[in-house]
């Protein structure tokens, strides 16, 4: 298993070793032991699975208070996964990081709390896997507009699918500072 530091300190790009053959492949997609001697994170209480179409775009979300983790995997298809730092006091804050994550590569992001988190599908369909630190509470969610001029977001795609929730979201500069997760 190989990890990197992206850019943006705090998200990690992890390369699981894969075993392929004629029989298709095999690999983990979780050791507790292996991820907590990369120094990742090794208690998750949560695990997501979405099914999205081409040009689906989920997000950005995050919550707060009790800011989830995420380790992120694309099962099947390929998507462009995007975290934001929304740390209010981070020298990074509303800067963005985006990823292709597909079934070829099998690369995973980690997010850390304190990111928004989106993703779009760029292939036929697309099956997102993600692991989370904290349970998901409906009253700390968070949603920050996936088209904030502000951030500024190279999206992949022109014209997205969106929830009508997602539709509504915020600018980050339109959220309270109190409503955010503070920088440590």
């Amino acid at each position: 298993m190989k990890v990197t530091a992206a850019k943006i300190p705090g998200l990690l790009i992890i390369e699981p070793t894969v075993y392929a053959d004629t029989r298709g492949f095999f690999m983990e997609t979780y050791s507790q032991d292996r991820y907590a001697k990369a120094k990742l994170p090794t208690r998750f209480v949560q695990d997501n699975l979405s099914l999205s179409m081409q040009g689906t775009l989920r997000g950005l979300h995050l919550q707060h208070p009790h800011g989830q983790g995420k380790l992120c995997t694309v099962f099947e298809g390929e998507v462009f996964d995007v975290a934001v730092d929304v740390r209010t006091g981070s020298p990074s804050f509303g800067q963005w990081e985006g990823i292709r994550l597909s079934s070829e590569s099998m690369r995973q992001l980690y997010i850390p709390p304190g990111f928004a988190h989106g993703f779009c599908v760029l292939s036929d369909r697309a099956l997102f896997s993600y692991k989370c630190t904290e349970i998901y509470t409906s009253e700390n969610e968070i949603g920050v507009a996936w088209n904030d001029e502000d951030i500024g977001i190279e999206w992949p795609i022109d014209d997205p699918c969106l929830s009508h929730k997602d539709s509504r979201n915020p600018r980050l500069r339109d959220l309270p500072p109190d409503r955010l997760p503070r920088y440590h």
